[in-house]
């Protein structure tokens, strides 16, 4: 049984609640069983349990129980769901599946009003006893067992930076006869004159909202919130600030960690940010670009690889990387157009992926330039800090499989000594059209990144870590039930151009 225990005995309800300051994430979790899981339900009163599980797009699902329905067995046989009304998971005819709970990622979850412990499940067929290959979290696992065996490193650390923006009000409809949307914030540059009783100003304007102070950034407070509830969850941030949109665009870094720590701590993070900005009356998107003209938001992925508790990417090589660095670095950039069909899996990603609003269009690397999709970051000469961080990811991706993606590539690219190309130590902005025709391009829609995964994904199948079979269900639900379906739909803008033709 897992230690310190104990320590949790005294927390009361209010105190692990949302306003609360007692940690939600009991010590030595990692390594609990499952009497620690009913000891700490125990010692914390909780009534209940919520049972959490990722789907195949990377939306959180869950389902409630109360906690004394729990048993040991629960956590060997699972409990049952509808697999069939899980996107792109089961057909009607072979619907039953099963969610397994994981007792080591029991937390405390604030956001109930009644005391309730939340954790993480794995999905598994109820017959064979087979994890499901669909599972997300399994496709990380997997990742993370290959990368032991291959002996390359032992240890995949991965640091995302994911962006989104604050709304006071979101409204959109699409019908035959009608389609708009329509946004606001009281951050918006678009709000100077509108009537506020009174209008203060300190509004950001368009791409110009990185790193202001009180009382232009208005929503400070609410990412400091954010922060101090993420950190109760057991998640590290290093900081948070305003980014460079208008409308409440907000960044909270969280401290690079192994990937499959980082997985389920990305879907506490939404989770998180959302529900505290709903608190507050406000909503929060994750979407890459939802205003147009100004910056999107991203998700910067930074990683490195470790061996027995030593750094693998610090060198004597460009940047101050090693070959393996380099190779690995290769290997992304020689599968990144794949790559993106799930680190940018959305058709919104592609009007985010546009040269002018600091987002990388080039695949190519460079030392401290952020107009290339790969950069060295040159902060520290510490070689633990040594890392590569690539730029082209937004936070619609599901972490899981891109993580996993990722990491797939860089094995792949130090397997077969991938040379990453010539770095462009230059504003790739300002290149000649003949200087960027030299460079690949990440694709422009989402249909070319889902191509380029039908086309090139065998480094993502070595071992099964992804199955052919995740592959195409993939590639076949986002064509049928994202790239389709727009290609079906007449958008506003044409009536601008075309209504009077």
């Amino acid at each position: 049984m897992a230690e310190a225990q104990t320590k949790t005995a005294d927390v009361s309800t209010n105190d692990i609640g949302l306003d609360g300051a007692g940690s939600l994430k009991p010590e030595g979790v990692e390594d609990f069983d499952v009497s620690d899981f009913f000891e700490y339900a125990a010692q914390n009163g909780a009534e209940l349990v919520d049972l959490k599980f990722c789907d195949l797009l990377g939306t959180w699902q869950h389902c409630t129980f109360p906690v004394e329905t729990w048993d040991e067995g629960t956590f060997e046989e699972g409990l049952g769901f509808d697999g069939s009304s899980i996107r792109a998971w089961q057909d009607i005819d072979n619907s039953d599946m099963v969610a397994v709970p994981d007792a080591s990622t029991v937390r405390i979850d604030p956001f109930f009003e009644r005391p309730t412990v939340s954790v993480i499940a794995n999905i598994m067929d109820p017959e064979t006893k087979e994890e499901y290959s669909r599972d997300p979290r399994y496709v990380a696992r997997k990742a993370q067992d290959y990368l032991q065996e291959s002996g390359i490193a032992d240890t995949c650390f991965v640091g995302p930076e994911p962006e989104f923006f604050i709304f006071d009000e979101v409204r959109y409809e699409q019908t035959q006869h009608r389609g708009f949307y329509e946004i606001d914030s009281e951050e918006g540059a678009w709000n100077t004159a509108r009537h506020e009783e009174p209008n203060l100003g300190y509004k950001p304007s368009y791409k110009g909202g990185y790193f202001p102070t009180s009382p232009s950034d208005t929503y400070h407070n609410m990412r400091s919130d954010m922060t101090m509830l993420l950190r109760r969850l057991g998640v590290t941030v290093e900081a948070h600030h305003h980014e460079v949109g208008t409308a409440g665009q907000g960044e909270i870094d969280m401290e690079y960690t192994p990937m499959m720590k980082m997985a389920d701590q990305f879907v506490w993070y939404k989770y998180v940010i959302r529900n505290i900005a709903k608190e507050a009356g406000k909503s929060v998107t994750f979407m890459p670009k939802p205003i147009f003209q100004d910056n999107g938001s991203g998700m910067h992925t930074h990683l490195s690889l470790w061996k027995d508790g030593d750094p693998l990417f610090a060198g004597d090589g460009y940047a101050g990387l090693s070959d393996v660095a380099l190779n690995a670095i290769g290997g992304i950039l020689d599968h990144a157009r794949a790559i993106l069909a799930f680190a940018a899996p959305t058709a919104n990603s592609y009007h985010r992926l546009v040269p002018g609003y600091e987002a990388p269009v080039n695949l190519a690397m460079s030392k401290r330039n952020r107009s290339a999709s790969v950069r060295i970051p040159m902060y520290s000469g510490d070689e633990a800090a040594k890392r590569l961080e690539f730029r082209c990811p937004d936070p619609t991706m599901n972490g899981y499989l891109t993580f996993s993606a990722l990491l797939m590539a860089m094995l792949d690219g130090i397997e077969n000594e991938t040379d990453p190309g010539d770095p462009l130590d230059r504003d790739i902005y300002d290149m000649t059209p003949e200087e960027l025709a030299e460079t690949e391009t990440t694709p422009e829609t989402l249909e070319e990144a889902l191509h380029a995964l039908e086309g090139d994904h065998e480094f993502l199948t070595k071992d099964d870590v992804f199955t052919e079979d995740l592959v195409e269900t993939w590639i076949e639900y986002k064509t049928e039930n994202e790239v389709k379906p727009l290609r079906l739909r007449p958008h506003p803008y044409e009536f601008h151009l075309y209504y009077d033709s």
